[in-house]
């Protein structure tokens, strides 16, 4: 009897395994392929980056000598800006409270140099 529970046993475990083989390569028959990278070269003889594809940044020479004018005009204002509030500084008592038209002048120059780094970036 022990022969016989074993043969069924041996057999239901060979069945089991052979259906669980056969599931297993029917899923894998049924996956999806994978996608290309978008990255990847066109042309496997060209080194990376240097199959022909156009840049991506477009040049921007019309609008980029305008703003080069307006950096450069702007930086002329703070030159002039700080060059009179070193002048001032040269003038002025350090040691007692600073006049209005100093901090003023002190607050322009600042507001400039963020412009000018605002303009810088873009």
């Amino acid at each position: 009897m022990l022969k016989t529970r074993r043969s069924m046993l041996s057999t239901m475990a060979a069945l089991a395994g052979g259906v669980s083989v056969s599931s297993l390569t029917s899923l894998t028959a049924q996956t999806p392929s994978p996608m290309p990278s978008p990255n990847a070269p066109r042309n496997q003889n060209v080194p990376g980056g240097l199959d022909g594809l156009p840049n991506s940044r477009p040049e921007k020479t019309a609008g980029n000598s305008l703003l080069q004018a307006q950096i450069a005009a702007s930086v002329q204002q703070l030159y002039k800006l700080a060059s009179e509030l070193k002048e001032e500084v040269d003038h002025t008592n350090l040691n007692a409270t600073f006049s209005l038209s100093f901090v003023k002048k002190a607050q322009q120059i600042e507001k400039l140099a963020k412009q000018i780094k605002e303009h810088s970036k873009a």
